[in-house]
């Protein structure tokens, strides 16, 4: 199967890009940075430069790719939500889900699917609340921004699409992600929960999101947002001490928030 992935250079899509290239897939990957892959090496995988943001050689390249997959976007945490920095979050999301979906309806021969990546974000701060799928979306930015990338990509659907979008809990892996960045300080005997510590954490392992997404794929009856998460959320406390435990060291430092804020 001839499947395109944008944004395929990053922590997530660099693992999924192997395990589909592992399955037997050919996988077009569209990278502002395509030298940053080893994905360029294998012969099932090719790296084309884009910008996100018009066509170009890349959408001639595509055509007739039979699914596509949007993984771009800025990081969430890797600088201050400035108002600035908020422009740059939506419109890395937004503006190239826009893009892509302009581009595939030019194509000959359009995907039969289209996922795109968003977030727990979506529901908001439920503190002990349980949702689903079905759950409406809750307040704040990072609501708003998984809404407006969502119903970017939910126009795929006038173009016959079958859209997915997955929402991504934090994800977990050893070379990438939130891990390395949380568990730093437990070096240095300095880990601890973000106060309160009782707020809940959905996350998932890259490996089993990377499976998910190849299900999603391989079965066409799937339809609707998606949670890309582990069964059972645990608490912020809960999770900075599985971190000690594992590095052996201890989970008595708390974090105030407005440090990470």
């Amino acid at each position: 199967m001839k499947i395109v992935i944008a944004g395929g250079t990053g922590f997530i899509g660099r693992h999924l890009c192997q395990l589909l290239v592992d399955e037997g897939h050919s996988i077009i990957v569209l990278s502002r940075h395509p030298d940053s892959t080893p994905a360029s090496a294998n012969t099932r995988a090719r790296v084309i430069q884009w910008n996100g943001r018009e066509d170009g050689t890349w959408a001639t390249c595509c055509d007739g790719a039979e699914v596509v997959i949007n993984l771009s976007g800025a990081p969430i945490a890797d600088k201050r939500w400035t108002p600035e920095r908020k422009h740059e979050l939506m419109d890395s999301r937004v503006l190239t889900t826009q893009t892509l979906l302009a581009s595939i309806a030019k194509w000959n021969s359009k995907p039969h699917t289209f996922i795109t990546a968003s977030g727990v974000g979506f529901y908001g701060d439920r503190e002990s609340d349980e949702v689903n799928e079905d759950s409406p979306r809750g307040r704040g930015f990072l609501a708003e921004l998984c809404h407006a990338w969502e119903a970017a990509a939910k126009q795929g659907e006038a173009l016959g699409l079958r859209v997915l979008p997955v929402r991504f809990g934090m994800v977990l892996g050893p070379n990438g992600g939130a891990l390395p960045k949380m568990a730093f300080p437990f070096r240095f005997f300095l880990g601890g929960p973000v106060l309160p510590g009782s707020q809940f954490v959905s996350w998932i392992h890259l490996t089993d999101l990377s499976r998910l997404i190849l299900w999603l794929i391989t079965n066409p009856w799937i339809s609707g947002p998606v949670n890309g998460v582990a069964p059972d959320p645990v608490t912020m406390r809960e999770f900075c001490e599985r971190i000690g435990q594992t590095m052996r060291r201890p989970s008595w430092f708390p974090v105030p928030g407005f440090l990470l804020r």
